[in-house]
């Protein structure tokens, strides 16, 4: 299986065991003061999963170059000392590593160190809508000063002992920003056309190059396409392309799109393997200009090394690059080497504990993963004294992580689930447009419990009459999940009133005109799911059309929208993608529909809902629910019928804790998860790392003597 990914490869004088490359992601555990502990295992973990090459996270070369307070700098002792401690760590578990330099120019925050506490530096003063400042210009002296900062960064890494170096020039960054004639307005030696746009990187690439010396691998991550107004055009792409090959790089990583992008390219809607065509069109341009053998790596949206595998076996590109599957599962390769690709943990790219976290100072994690980015605080091996006996009560996301967490720990585990089926919540949310491979987590869990040998015991609702064994446990993690709250209105008693998880148990049974008390994710979720064309296939023709892009030689350039999405909006086009006319009302007393979305996918489902004719009202009073629909004070004060044939309660969750009041008399240990511990800013990520730390909670309490 995967004959073209496990083929050997080399970058420079780097050989490697596979076409595979762990990209890199900020991890905001780069400025920990712990020495670089967690650092250095987290990496070590996936280096021993036969990772390939690992590239970190940025280390920004200056003080001005960081992206945030969670970023290491190649200048600070500390960071380097961490540094040096990942590279040992990772050199033992048989793995190889490259430091990534880092500048973030205009996304750099306001009053970061190097700022002297004003707005950050970049080649043009235009104002940027993801750090929401306008930047001071570069000088000609701060130009060359940063161009011999990104060389010293390379010394830095060859002299802890660095595999390799990445330059960040991609995704909006510094570099970036010089080639883009949106950002490089100046009209120097360094900007005012094409050849004067691409002399930064180029002058970054030779500094990189001299100061690494020979024998150093140098990677350049470069932008295959910007994807907004005013980007770098296609044919400048291309001959970046060929100069940081003649330049003296060992291989280029091509990346897509900046974070003011109005096109999605990381997230859930995104179709695998989107982005490759920019890839492509790199190496077709090295090989018209007789630099055909220099490695070209493919980037974004990749969670499977099938789908790495396809793209190789075109001959089109020499490796691909996959970042957050290594967060979901570090094992990703060797699972797959092993023919169990089906055993893979995959990220579903749901962005919530890695990219949006990346943004702030919490340390990056993984819903599907909660371990990852805490694998120092969480060894995979624990010594087992006394296996004992557990329970764990509901197989929603975190009961089933608790369950593993607990089997992988040693001990007996049962599950008891009172529906037929696992995966509670989740269940609901692989219906709706772009998050089927929801589902996959659930057949995962599934999976791994069977091979831990754990029992799952589905359709039993705990009650009375499991006392005398509730009594025979050394311990249980309660995960019974939630229930739909019911707001006290009039007509609530309704027959065509549901709550969403009936909504979502029969959605075909809905009527044409769907009004939805509420306006959170799950209400969100509902109308995708209710004004999604079942006949639209999530292929990547499909959604570079349906997004106005065409390849990569279209005007504008390609992709991005990881952050705010704020910069050109696309004309909306009602049903471009696909939908139906289903009409769909979403109520809320709030001013913000969809407000517990993370930011980098909340814009992009926003957006889709309004293309979808989805009407959204906010600062709504309601009154009364009646036959004809529900009956609301508007936030100017008159009143409105909202028409309806069905009416959905999405207004808010209550933990489900019955089974509480049967463990406490039991008188057995317990620890909650999820709902079970409360519904405040509950969701899927707080659910599966509470399903982790119960796990582990409830091990090292023990049971109390028995008499």
């Amino acid at each position: 299986m995967f004959d073209h990914v496990f083929r050997p490869g080399a970058i420079g004088g780097l050989v490697l065991p596979h076409r595979v490359v762990m990209g890199a992601m900020h991890l905001n555990l780069e400025a920990l003061d712990d020495g670089g502990r967690a650092l250095a295992a987290f990496y070590a973990e996936r280096a021993g999963e036969d990772a390939g090459l690992i590239v970190t996270g940025g280390t920004a070369v200056s003080p001005a170059g960081a992206g945030g307070p969670g970023y290491g700098m190649a200048g600070d002792a500390g960071h380097r000392a961490a540094l040096a401690r990942a590279v040992r760590a990772v050199h033992e578990a048989g793995g190889r590593i490259a430091l990534q330099l880092f500048h973030a120019g205009r996304y750099a925050l306001p009053g970061a160190p190097g700022t002297d506490g004003g707005a950050p530096f970049a080649p043009s003063p235009v104002y940027s809508a993801f750090s929401r400042s306008t930047p001071r210009e570069l000088t000609e002296e701060q130009i060359l000063d940063t161009v011999a900062d990104f060389g010293r960064g390379a010394a830095v890494a060859r002299e802890l002992g660095f595999d390799a170096v990445e330059v960040m020039g991609s995704e909006g960054y510094l570099i970036n920003q010089f080639t883009a004639p949106a950002t490089n307005r100046r009209d120097d030696g360094w900007g005012g056309d094409a050849g004067r746009r691409r002399r930064f990187p180029v002058e970054v690439a030779r500094a990189v190059r001299a100061a690494a010396g020979d024998g150093f691998p140098v990677l350049f991550r470069m932008s295959g396409a910007d994807l907004v107004e005013d980007g770098t055009p296609p044919e400048e792409t291309a001959a970046l392309a060929v100069a940081l090959a003649e330049a003296g790089v060992d291989a280029l990583a091509v990346g897509v799109g900046w974070h003011e992008s109005p096109v999605p390219t990381v997230q859930a809607q995104v179709p695998a393997g989107t982005w490759a065509v920019y890839a492509k069109e790199v190496k077709a341009a090295l090989r018209a200009a007789g630099h055909g053998d220099l490695p070209v790596i493919a980037s974004n949206r990749f969670n499977r090394l099938g789908q790495a595998d396809e793209v190789l076996a075109t001959g089109e590109v020499d490796f691909v690059a996959m970042a957050r599957p290594f967060l979901a599962d570090p094992a990703i390769v060797t699972k797959s080497r092993a023919g169990r690709a089906d055993a893979v943990n995959l990220c579903i790219a749901c962005n919530e504990a890695c990219i949006d976290r990346s943004f702030g100072t919490e340390p990056v994690s993984c819903l599907v993963n909660p371990r990852a980015g805490h694998e120092s605080e969480f060894p995979l091996l624990d010594v087992v004294e006394r296996p004992g006996r557990y329970a764990v009560i509901g197989a929603g996301v975190a009961g089933l992580e608790a369950a593993r967490t607990l089997a992988g720990l040693g001990r007996h585990v049962e599950v008891y689930e009172a529906a037929q089926e696992p995966g509670g919540q989740f269940r609901m949310a692989a219906k709706v447009p772009g998050k089927a491979e929801f589902g996959d987590t659930i057949r995962h869990h599934e999976r791994e419990l069977r091979e831990l040998g754990v029992d799952l015991r589905l359709g039993h609702r705990i009650g009375h009459r499991d006392l005398p064994m509730l009594r025979a446990l050394d311990g249980v993690v309660l995960a019974t999940g939630v229930l739909a709250h019911r707001p006290m209105l009039p007509g609530l008693a309704l027959p065509h009133v549901l709550d969403y998880q009936q909504a979502f148990a029969d959605p075909d049974a809905l009527g044409p005109r769907v009004a939805v008390i509420g306006g959170g994710g799950i209400a969100v979720d509902l109308a995708h799911l209710l004004t999604a064309d079942p006949d639209v296939k999530a292929e990547p023709e499909e959604f570079l059309a349906a997004h106005a892009v065409t390849g990569a030689v279209a005007a504008g350039g390609g992709a991005g929208g990881v952050g705010a999405g704020g910069g050109t909006a696309l004309a909306e086009r009602p049903g471009a993608l696909g939908r139906t006319p289903r009409r769909v009302t979403l109520m809320r007393r709030g001013r913000r529909v969809g407000a517990g979305i993370g930011p980098s996918t909340r814009w992009v489902v926003m957006r889709e809902l309004r293309a979808a004719g989805v009407e959204l009202l906010t600062g709504v009073g309601y009154e009364e629910i009646t036959r004809e629909g529900v009956l609301v004070r508007e936030a100017e004060g008159g009143l409105r019928l909202v028409e309806a044939d069905h009416v959905v309660l999405a207004s808010g969750q209550e933990p489900e804790l019955d089974v509480a009041v049967t463990l406490g008399r039991a008188g057995v240990p317990f620890e909650t998860a999820g709902g079970a511990a409360g519904t405040e800013r509950l969701n899927a990520v707080r659910a599966t790392a509470e399903g982790l730390r119960a796990a582990h909670r409830i091990v090292r309490r023990g049971r109390p003597s028995r008499p």
